[in-house]
């Protein structure tokens, strides 16, 4: 499997990373102007939250936080600081950033929004009380490392992405929430953008900026919307991504051998043959009906 590894990667060399930055600046902008200017206007701001302002900080913050954490590891890649130990952070110490800022945020979300609920579709509201708070928690966190992930192939992560958000922003309109559904829109026409110079052959990559910034918003977003069951189905490439990883680590550091040919899945689907544009094009159908899936279990 390495040569067929080694000419993906010599292929992907030399092409500008950190395309996610330039989503993430171009959101907080105009999302940032988008409400001051229809409160001008005198237009209707509703949402399902009294604390509007809240909701939009929260956003905020989960996209710039997890967006350094990403911009770190870029640079740490560009400038090879890894190579020579400069300013390097274990995994360990990085998953534990990623939980306490998570930890953080979904304090937000039940102390300032009020959330401490989930929606199971056939059953209706679950309330969690403060068992929201460590939910949240490792929903964000999977999220975003699970995005990360996928972002693997030209256009892989954000093709799903951009189908999630539509489903979302579906999801979003349909309860008024006028914050969020801009927020999303916003969101939307930024990665249809990036998408264009993303597809194969790729001119820009995402770059952990993006994927763990984007991945933890998604879930943020979920979470606002109170449909995580229905993000679960939404998002599943995303989890089937971030769970054959898991899968392969444990069973090599367990049973010393792999269950996956590589992991996560898209790599399996590479060491079986399977052409780069061929995988993403699949997954991309394949999303879309887990998203109109995943709408229908959102209003049961």
């Amino acid at each position: 499997l390495t040569p067929i590894f080694d000419k993906f990667h010599r292929a992907k060399a030399g092409v500008p990373v950190g395309g996610g930055l330039l989503i993430i600046l171009v959101v907080c902008l105009l999302f940032g102007i988008a409400i001051p200017i229809l409160s001008i206007l005198g237009r209707d701001i509703t949402s399902v939250y009294a604390n509007q302002r809240a909701e939009m900080y929260i956003l905020f913050f989960t996209l710039l936080s997890f967006g350094a954490l990403g911009l770190y590891d870029d640079i740490k890649k560009f400038f090879h600081f890894k190579s020579v130990g400069i300013f390097g952070l274990t995994l360990r110490f990085k998953l534990l950033l990623q939980i306490l800022l998570a930890t953080f945020i979904s304090a937000l979300l039940y102390f300032f929004l009020g959330i401490s609920f989930v929606h199971v579709p056939f059953i209706g509201i679950i309330p969690l009380g403060p068992f929201f708070i460590p939910f949240a928690t490792f929903t964000i966190v999977s999220f975003s490392n699970a995005v990360n992930i996928t972002d693997g192939l030209d256009g892989l992560a954000s093709g799903i992405l951009m189908i999630s958000l539509f489903g979302l922003w579906f999801l979003s309109a349909s309860i008024l929430d006028v914050p969020l559904t801009i927020f999303l829109a916003v969101w939307l026409g930024s990665l249809i953008s990036f998408l264009y110079f993303n597809v194969f052959p790729a001119r820009i990559f995402m770059g952990d900026v993006g994927s763990l910034a984007f991945g933890a918003t998604l879930a943020v977003v979920g979470l606002l919307l109170g449909k995580v069951v229905a993000l679960v189905v939404i998002g599943f490439i995303f989890v089937l991504e971030i769970s054959s990883s898991l899968i392969q680590l444990m069973s090599k550091k367990w049973r010393k051998k792999k269950i996956l040919p590589a992991a996560p899945i898209h790599l399996t689907l590479q060491a079986y043959g399977w052409e780069e544009p061929k995988i993403v094009q699949r997954a991309w159908l394949l999303q879309i009906m887990l998203t109109i899936f995943g709408l229908w279990l959102a209003v049961l």
